[in-house]
This record gives structure tokens, C-alpha cells and sequence, in this order.
């Protein structure tokens, strides 16, 4: 039972701190809660989180293979730099024609918003790898043991931790009333940026493993 606490906090501590610097995820909820109010914004991050949920339980199903064979980390490297490039330019695309657009009200449905966050949040395969070095350090501690009651823990934890923090993301946000119109109007050009930063950087890290 104390072992379960542990793994509980400790995971949930780090999915929170995964997710607590500036990113895909939690610009995209930020984004969403300026552009369609905090409960979009809180829907959108219940999305997201559901996703990594499953992330979280891939990474369990996973974590030896993929410690155990390097080759399949280059080719997660590979996709991700093609999910980076795809989104760097349609975000940048996106900008542009709500730069040139008048500003218009558009009613989403909340389960919309819902599956944009689970889409988005799929697209990012970095957490996989977050969550493949996290349970094999929690195996290393003692603190999992490949039970089905510790693998609802985890992966439990990891989606509470991640909707934590970007609800988080949201609530500050949608209290700076005097500057959501301006978060709003440039974050797709920060999240093409973001895009742009993150390939470079992944494309930096295939080459140096390539050495």
C-alpha cells in the first residue's frame, strides 16, 4: 500500500513537472482557453490528458524493448521530426489567415475541442519516451512492479499530472483578461516557433546519434 502512495505522487509529481515549461501541449490549452474561454480550454486539456494516458501505458508495455534497442528510439526521433515539420508550417499557415480574417464568433462543440486535444496530444511521441525513462527508474526503486495495480497507478497518475498543470495553463491565461487578445492573435506564430525550435533540436539529436 505505501509502495502505491509512493509511486502515485512520485509519478504524478513528474508528469506535472513534464509538462510545466512552455510546450506543444500546454500552449495549445493556453491557446485554446484565450481563444474559447476557460471551460474550452479545460476540455481541450482532459483531451490531451486521456491521450497520455495511453502514452504513459505505452511506455510501460515498452520500456525494456526500447532501452534494449536503440534503433527503435531513431526511428521515434525520425517521426517526430516529421510531426515537427507538418506542424511548424500549419501553424505558421494558420497565423496567416487569421491575420488576414476578420475576427468572427465560432461555436465548437465541446467534444470537438475535446478530440482536438486528444489529436494534438498524439502527435507529440515525445512523452513515450518521458514515460519509458520514468518507469524504468521507478522499477530500478523498487516503486512499480509490473502489476496491474501498479500500472493503473502510473498511468493514472501520469494523466492527472498532466492535467493539472495545463489546467494551470489555462487558469492563468484566462485571468490576464488585458492580454488573452494578444496571447490569442500571435500564439500560433509562438507554437510555429515552438515547432521550428523542436526540430531543430531533434534533428541535432538524430545526428549526433548517428555519429
Amino acid at each position: 500500500m505505501v509502495h502505491h502512495i509512493i509511486l502515485f505522487f512520485a509519478t504524478f509529481s513528474a508528469a506535472l513537472m513534464g509538462v510545466v515549461f512552455p510546450g506543444l501541449i500546454n500552449i495549445s490549452a493556453a491557446r485554446t482557453g484565450a481563444k474559447r474561454g476557460k471551460q474550452g480550454g479545460i476540455i481541450f486539456s482532459a483531451g490531451a490528458s486521456a491521450t497520455v494516458v495511453i502514452q504513459a501505458y505505452i511506455g510501460v508495455l515498452i520500456s525494456k524493448y526500447l532501452y534494449n534497442n536503440p534503433f527503435v528510439i531513431d526511428i521515434l526521433l525520425k517521426v517526430a521530426i516529421v510531426v515537427f515539420a507538418f506542424f511548424a508550417v500549419y501553424f505558421l499557415v494558420i497565423a496567416n489567415k487569421n491575420k488576414v480574417k476578420k475576427k468572427r464568433v465560432v461555436k465548437i462543440k465541446r467534444k470537438n475541442l475535446f478530440f482536438k486535444g486528444m489529436l494534438i496530444s498524439f502527435f507529440n511521441v515525445l512523452p513515450i519516451a518521458y514515460f519509458c525513462g520514468l518507469n524504468a527508474a521507478w522499477n530500478v526503486s523498487g516503486w512499480i512492479k509490473f502489476e496491474l495495480a501498479d500500472i493503473l497507478i502510473f498511468i493514472l497518475a501520469a494523466g492527472l499530472g498532466t492535467f493539472a498543470m495545463l489546467y494551470m495553463y489555462v487558469f492563468y491565461f484566462d485571468k490576464l483578461e488585458a492580454k488573452t487578445d494578444y496571447f490569442s492573435r500571435y500564439s500560433d506564430y509562438i507554437l510555429s516557433g515552438l515547432m521550428g525550435v523542436l526540430l531543430i533540436i531533434t534533428l541535432i539529436r538524430l545526428f549526433y546519434a548517428d555519429l
